[in-house]
């Protein structure tokens, strides 16, 4: 019986999503022309099919309007809900942007300058000591930062912060639990203050905590808790009443289920494993992660961003600070671990900032100009400023699916040689 109500609700989702295959004199001159709308409907339900995912929806906006939408599979699959435009997805680091872009408002009151120490604001992170070996009895050799750690180094990961197993730093975090849920970005920040760094300053890309420390300084800069300045900055006036760290208990049911995927198997992860931090009122409001959003209210900030900070009359930000926000500001480092496997990029403030083209055709696709990120169930969104384009990808697996992101680019941008981009 399950399998028929499978089968004919895919069916109806196939049927209901069809686009017409005329193509219009504006999708000529388009990236989403009809041909990328057929490749972006097989690619999407090659995903489901292949079950690499439970379900998918895209959605792409071109100069300005929708250019495609289409949703495949289950939000829930156990529970038979389909995924959908509604459909509540917890979006992990794609909170990331939002928080930068909340504390850049404050920039623009000229509150902060993005090469101010940290210290200056934060006193609890000054004279930080740097952790560079062990000794024989196991206990970190530690020397002092050799300058102070910046307003920069948090929006590019650069400052420092660590969890290197091979210093005991991985243990040293997990022992401080800087993010419990049941204490405040205050208690977060003074706890990480005391945690020797596993870099000097500059010397490394190392992704971690560094967007939490935006928000405790966003917090102490506004003087109101950072939820409900990034609320009234950011969330209100784009009309993004879907995107919270809490979700109400009658829009539960349109929160998607995450799915773990194995060679061989696609399982649910326990709702309450997941979700609990969205169902309660915690203390803790992280800002490297914690949002839950719909794919409308996403590619609303998405809008806004690739409109150079204004959105539907609202602005956010000042075309120079997104622009500046977009621009790589990466400085030569020692290695930048795995950020190389996003493609040829470097880093902005909480985006990746695509430097180069491919060069070969395994390598992500994109344009130069781009800037972007993802979440740790595998949501995406990029902008792409060059054609005035903007997408968001929702699923929700772990691990993280960076091939499925490989693919949907493909689609978008099939048409376009390797050459050209």
């Amino acid at each position: 019986m399950k399998k028929t109500i499978y089968f004919f609700g895919v069916l109806a989702a196939l049927y209901a999503c069809q686009h017409p295959t005329e193509t219009t004199e504006t999708e000529q001159n388009s990236i989403i022309d009809q041909s990328a709308k057929n490749r972006l409907d097989s690619t999407l339900q090659s995903f489901v099919q292949d079950s690499i995912v439970a379900g998918v929806s895209a959605l792409i906006f071109e100069k300005g309007k929708e250019a495609y939408f289409n949703a495949y599979g289950y939000a829930d699959r156990e529970a038979g809900v389909p995924m959908d435009r509604n459909t509540i997805v917890t979006i992990y680091s794609m909170t990331k942007p939002i928080t930068g872009t909340t504390l850049m408002t404050l920039y623009e009151k000229g509150l902060f300058k993005l090469e101010d120490s940290l210290a200056k604001f934060a006193p609890e992170f000054a004279e930080m000591q740097v952790a560079t070996g062990l000794d024989n009895e196991g206990n970190m050799i530690l020397e002092p930062a050799n300058r102070a750690i910046t307003i920069a180094d948090i929006t590019r990961h650069t400052a420092g912060f660590s969890t290197r197993a091979d210093l005991g730093l991985d243990k040293a975090s997990q022992e401080a639990d800087l993010l419990n849920m049941e204490t405040t970005l205050s208690d977060m920040a003074g706890k990480l203050s005391k945690l020797p760094l596993g870099y000097q300053p500059g010397q490394r890309w190392e992704y971690g905590i560094s967007v939490d420390v935006q928000a405790y300084l966003a917090e102490k800069l506004a003087g109101k808790p950072f939820d409900e300045y990034m609320k009234e900055v950011v969330l209100d006036p784009l009309d993004m009443s879907e995107t919270s760290y809490f979700v109400p208990e009658d829009k539960r049911d349109r929160v998607a289920a995450i799915y773990y995927k194995t060679d061989t198997s696609l399982s649910r992860v326990p709702d309450e494993r997941i979700h609990t931090i969205n169902y309660d009122h915690w203390p803790m409001k992280p800002g490297g992660w914690g949002l839950k959003s719909t794919i409308d209210d996403y590619m609303t900030f998405a809008q806004m961003l690739v409109n150079e900070g204004t959105y539907n009359g609202k602005t956010i930000l000042k075309p120079e600070t997104v622009k500046k926000m977009a621009t790589n500001h990466l400085p030569p480092v020692e290695d930048s671990l795995w950020l190389p496997s996003k493609g040829r990029v470097g880093f902005g403030i909480d985006f990746a900032v695509r430097t180069e083209p491919p060069m070969t055709p395994e390598e992500m696709n994109g344009m130069v100009g781009e800037f972007f990120w993802d979440g740790a169930a595998s949501t995406l969104f990029w902008v792409d400023p060059e054609n005035d384009l903007t997408a968001v990808l929702f699923f929700q697996v772990m691990p993280f699916q960076g091939g499925v992101h490989k693919k949907f680019k493909d689609a978008v941008y099939g048409s376009i040689s390797p050459e050209s981009l």
